[in-house]
C-alpha cells in the first residue's frame, strides 16, 4: 500500500491596496478627458503669451510714425523665396507704399519691389517682463523703423495689431483671475460664516448680500469711473474699478455656500471634530468648505472668462483700458467704429474678437474636464 504524501501550498498573499486622495482620483479622471486638457493646455499657453509678450511682440506698445501714417495697413505676407532668381533663403517681406485711389479717394497699399529681410533676436523697444526683468529683445524684426512686419496687419494708427494683441492679453486675461479669486474668496469665507455660526451673522451677511444683490453693476461702474480724476493712471483706475467689481460680485456664491454648509454642519464629521476639540476656523477650512470643491471649481470656471467678458466690454464701450493701454475689448471697438468697413476691407481688425472666443471656449472645456473630474456620479 502506498502512501501519497500531498506538499502544502502557500497562499498567496495580497498586495494591500492603496488609498487614494480625492485629488489624485480626480487628476485620474481628469486624464482621461481629451478636451479639458487641450482646454487647460491652451490656457497655459495664452497665459505664457501675455507673460512673454513684451519678448514675442515685434513692435512696443504704441509705436508708430508721426510723418507716415500707415492706416490699417493690410497682413505683409512672409516670403521665403526669391521672385527674380527662385532661390530659397531668409524670410523677408516686401515693403508697401501708399498711393491714392483717385476713384474712390482713399489711400490703398500696394507692395513694392524693396524686400526687408527678417531677423530673430532684433534689439529693439525697451521692456520688462513682469515689471521686473527688462529687456530689448524681440522674437523677430526687420530691424528697420520704416519697414515692418505685420503679420495680421495694423490699426486706425498704423501700429502693429500683432503687437497690441499680444501686449493686451496682459491685461485681459490678469484682469480675470484677480477678480475672480477675490470674489471667490470672500464669498466662500462669507458662506462659511453664515452657514457654521448662523443666529445674528447669518442675518447680518445675508442682508448684506441682499444690498450688493440691488446694486446695478454697469451703472455702479460707469458712476465709478466718471468721478475718477482724468490725470489718474487708466490702468490704476481699470484695477480699481474691477477690484470694486470683484468686491460686490461675491453675494451669489455666498448665498449658495450657506445653503449647501448647512446641511454639512449637521454632519457627523462636523460633530465629531468639535468633539475633539477644533477651532472654528479649522472646522469651517479643514472639514466644510471641502465638501464645496466641485461647485467651487464649476462656477470659477465660469466666472473668469464672464470677467474677461465682462473687462472687454468696459473697454469696448469706452471706460475700461483706454489709451496707451489696450486691451482685447478696446481693440475690438475698432472693428465697431468702422461699421461695415471692418468686414469689407478691413478684416483683420476682428482677430482680438477670436482671442476673446478662444480664451472663453478654453476656460468651458476645462472647467467641464474639472467638473466631471470632481463628480463622483460621472467617473468611470
Amino acid at each position: 500500500m502506498t502512501r501519497v504524501t500531498t506538499v502544502p501550498t502557500s497562499t498567496p498573499v495580497k498586495a494591500p491596496v492603496r488609498s487614494q486622495s480625492q485629488l489624485s482620483v480626480a487628476w485620474g479622471q481628469f486624464r482621461k478627458n481629451r478636451l479639458a486638457q487641450i482646454g487647460g493646455t491652451m490656457i497655459i499657453l495664452l497665459y505664457l503669451m501675455a507673460i512673454f509678450a513684451p519678448f514675442l511682440a515685434p513692435d512696443g506698445l504704441s509705436n508708430y510714425s508721426t510723418s507716415n501714417i500707415t492706416r490699417f495697413h493690410p497682413p505683409t505676407p512672409v516670403s521665403f523665396r526669391d521672385p527674380e532668381t527662385g532661390a530659397f533663403g531668409r524670410p523677408f517681406v516686401f515693403k508697401y507704399t501708399q498711393q491714392l485711389n483717385m476713384d474712390t479717394f482713399v489711400n490703398e497699399f500696394k507692395p513694392s519691389t524693396e524686400k526687408c529681410p527678417i531677423y530673430f533676436g532684433v534689439r529693439g523697444d525697451s521692456y520688462r517682463i513682469l515689471g521686473l526683468f527688462p529687456g530689448n529683445l524681440h522674437l523677430f524684426g526687420t530691424g528697420q523703423p520704416d519697414c515692418k512686419v505685420y503679420l495680421i496687419g495694423g490699426e486706425d494708427l498704423g501700429r502693429d495689431l500683432l503687437s497690441r494683441t499680444l501686449y493686451a492679453s496682459q491685461i485681459s486675461l490678469t484682469i480675470g483671475v484677480a477678480a475672480v479669486l477675490i470674489s471667490t474668496l470672500i464669498g466662500l469665507f462669507m458662506g462659511a460664516m453664515a452657514a457654521y455660526f448662523g443666529g445674528f451673522v447669518d442675518t447680518v451677511i445675508m442682508r448684506l448680500v441682499e444690498v450688493l444683490a440691488s446694486i446695478p453693476t454697469l451703472f455702479l461702474l460707469i458712476l465709478l469711473r466718471s468721478v475718477f480724476p482724468k490725470e489718474i493712471n487708466p490702468i490704476l483706475a481699470l484695477y480699481v474699478i474691477l477690484g470694486i467689481l470683484a468686491f460686490i460680485n461675491w453675494g451669489g456664491l455666498a448665498r449658495v455656500t450657506r445653503g449647501q454648509l448647512l446641511s454639512v454642519r449637521e454632519q457627523d464629521f462636523v460633530s465629531a471634530a468639535k468633539s475633539l476639540g477644533a477651532s472654528d476656523n479649522r472646522i469651517m477650512i479643514r472639514h466644510m468648505l471641502p465638501t464645496m470643491t466641485t461647485y467651487v471649481i464649476v462656477t470659477t470656471s465660469l466666472a473668469i472668462p464672464a470677467t474677461i467678458l465682462t473687462e472687454s466690454g468696459l473697454s469696448f464701450l469706452g471706460i475700461g483700458a483706454v489709451e496707451p493701454y489696450a486691451s482685447w475689448g478696446s481693440l475690438l471697438k475698432q472693428a465697431q467704429d468702422g461699421g461695415l468697413s471692418s468686414l469689407n476691407t478691413r478684416p483683420w481688425v476682428l482677430i482680438p474678437g477670436f482671442f476673446i472666443v478662444f480664451t472663453v471656449m478654453c476656460f468651458q472645456l476645462l472647467g467641464d474636464g474639472l467638473r466631471d473630474a470632481f463628480d463622483p456620479r460621472k467617473r468611470s
